[in-house]
């Protein structure tokens, strides 16, 4: 059996795209303007001991199977079409005995894994509890401590990795990303001489917009050195080091209290749904009465658990958990903050992943030059990936403002919100 035929079989739904492979065989239409190369037998064992995307993931991490007719680092037509029919569909025992036979019993034996790819849950179970602090520590390491240099190229000279929030169909993203953080801050109410703590800081862009365009006083944190050192340089380049700090510390070892606002963009994807109410608990224990939060974070379109797909788990956001935002809500809620205001910034989120690609595009071979070809790979298919899903309306983004009420349910919010749209 020729690897074409193994395909055409197995894809649910047909090859949308054009496959060709190493044994020259092939299969899909002839006529495709994109397509699949499968190069090399180990991207065959790749596909045959990990059916799905996390095979086809490693084989293309691995330089083993090529997409042609798109660029690496904007594979998003390539994603539109494959994201339906990446599933293989389950061949009968006997169908499963022939095909692996016809394809060779050595193919399934797997192969190691690229090394960009995580380790899997179960191992990561044996190294620490999830979502405890050391474990946390790691995996925000694995992602987010990958190159700065990289970072800059992708995200542009905002350097925030956080929805942005378009005004205007032809922002560009850096207008876009301080509009967002604009929107955070009049969310917020933020007023010079107040104190603000932004948890999961990043490079301190929000530190940096609330100290500079606001005179506030603010603290960030993150998990992640190398966010810690750029952010750091960045207070120090813009002479805001009387304002702005950046700490290289777990968000739950902040002993400051009595903040005035306290905003988290980006941070409680890597909390877990279970630790919502420690989460809520402590920062609310941090705000003065009458202090506002503002929780930005990546939701899903519904409240049920669901598993996060093998690819991010492994290649992206370890250990990440999605849900829906009525149970952040909920979570708030049920530790004495009273929601205020929710919005949901979905479609925001698809032209930021659409700006991040042509980033990468323009920046491919010195990304490339700086993290290699398979980092920059994993990059390529993850943002164009997650634009699809954000259109679709697979997963949201929420903007949750919660206020902490004084003794007597005094919240010193208006009677209707005061920030202009």
């Amino acid at each position: 059996m020729s690897i074409g035929e193994a395909m055409d079989r197995l894809v649910r739904g047909g090859l949308p795209v054009r496959f060709t492979a190493y044994d020259g065989s092939s299969a899909g239409p002839p006529d495709a303007e994109i397509g699949l190369h499968l190069k090399t037998e180990r991207g065959l064992a790749y596909l045959m001991t990990a059916p799905g995307d996390l095979g086809m993931a490693r084989a293309y991490v691995s330089g083993d199977l090529d997409l042609t007719g798109v660029h690496p680092a904007d594979p998003y037509d390539a994603m539109v079409l494959l994201k339906d029919h990446t599933k293989f569909r389950m061949p009968t025992p006997s169908e499963g005995i022939a095909i692996a036979r016809g394809l060779g019993l050595s193919h399934l034996r797997p192969p190691a894994p690229p090394p960009q790819e995580h380790l899997p849950r179960w191992r990561r179970a044996v190294e620490g509890l999830r979502h405890s602090m050391s474990r946390d520590a790691e995996v925000i390491s694995h992602h987010y401590d990958v190159s700065n240099r990289f970072y800059e190229m992708v995200l542009g000279p905002s350097m925030a990795y956080t929805c942005a929030l378009y005004e205007t169909p032809d922002a560009t993203l850096e207008e876009a990303q301080f509009a967002k953080f604009d929107l955070v801050a009049r969310k917020l109410d933020l007023k010079p001489g107040q104190t603000l703590l932004d948890v999961g800081c990043g490079w301190g862009s929000m530190v940096r917009h609330a100290a500079r365009e606001y005179g506030v006083k603010a603290l960030g944190v993150t998990l992640s050195l190398e966010q810690a050192e750029w952010a750091k340089g960045a207070i120090d380049r813009e002479g805001l080091g009387d304002l702005a700090e950046v700490r290289h510390m777990d968000y739950r070892d902040v002993l400051e209290g009595d903040f005035d606002a306290i905003s988290s963009i980006g941070l409680l994807e890597h909390i877990g749904v279970r630790n919502y109410a420690s989460y809520f608990s402590h920062l609310r224990g941090r705000l003065k009465p009458g202090g506002r939060l503002l929780n930005h974070c990546i939701t899903r379109a519904h409240n049920k658990h669901q598993e996060t797909g093998a690819f991010i788990d492994r290649y992206v956001f370890p250990d990440g958990e999605l849900i829906g935002s009525g149970t952040i809500i909920s979570a708030a809620q049920d530790q004495g903050l009273e929601v205020q205001h929710s919005e949901n910034l979905r479609l925001h989120y698809a032209a930021t992943l659409r700006d991040w690609n042509k980033n990468l595009v323009d920046n491919w071979d010195e990304c490339v030059k700086e993290v290699g070809e398979g980092t920059a790979r994993v990059w390529g298919l993850y943002i164009a990936g997650s634009r699809v899903g954000f259109e679709r309306d697979e997963i949201e983004l929420h903007q949750v403002l919660a206020t902490r009420n004084d003794d007597h349910g005094v919240s010193g919010f208006p009677m209707r919100p005061d920030w202009k749209a």
